[in-house]
């Protein structure tokens, strides 16, 4: 389980197709403090640690994992945003997520309002996954709450230290990004289909 409180910034340094599997190498200042069979989200998608190597280390993707995030786009030179899973009995500062992206969506527009960010982000609504205002979700594998919730879109608004600190500052118009919806959200429409 993680909290969508990012540690750090990773940089893609090797993609590599193995059959329907994606090899990712990461060289991350955390490299040193993880170990074989960790979890580790990057942009949100839980990958499990398979090799160290000095200051790398390589996680794989299967191809559910490649076909419902934007995992497959990734290439040498990404940045990816990092958080090791929660300790038990840590805080939880951002919210509960699973790791488990729900699907991608893509940047609609982004707009500087007088020191922090508003961006806009659109999603397949067919999928029934939602956003309610002031709600949680993750971006990126970034913990945020949700402003201007609509059927297909919503938006959230960055201060200056998530901008700098996360992938935020990357994003433009078009950017495909992983959106992992509010677990408890996601029980309430399932009770409610029945």
């Amino acid at each position: 389980m993680f909290t969508g409180i990012i540690e750090t910034l990773g940089i893609v340094q090797e993609v590599e197709k193995e059959n329907e599997n994606v090899h990712i190498t990461v060289k991350s200042v955390l490299t040193h403090e993880l170990k074989i069979d960790q979890s580790v989200a990057h942009n949100g998608v839980c990958l499990t640690v398979v090799k160290i190597e000095n200051d790398l280390y390589t996680v794989t993707a299967i191809k559910e994992t490649v076909d419902k995030t934007n995992v497959g786009l990734w290439k040498a030179g990404d940045v990816v945003n990092l958080e090791r899973a929660m300790k038990l009995g840590d805080r939880l500062d951002g919210h509960i997520v699973q790791g488990h992206v729900d699907q991608i969506g893509h940047c609609k527009s982004v707009i500087e309002t007088n020191g922090s960010w508003l961006y806009t982000f659109g999603y397949d609504s067919s999928t029934n996954n939602l956003t309610i205002e002031k709600g949680s979700i993750t971006v990126n594998g970034v913990s945020l709450t949700v402003v201007n919730s609509k059927d297909d879109e919503f938006s959230v608004a960055i201060i200056p230290y998530t901008y700098e600190h996360t992938n935020f500052h990357s994003f433009t118009v078009g950017s495909v990004i992983n959106l992992e919806f509010d677990v408890i959200g996601k029980y309430v429409v399932r009770l409610n289909r029945r």
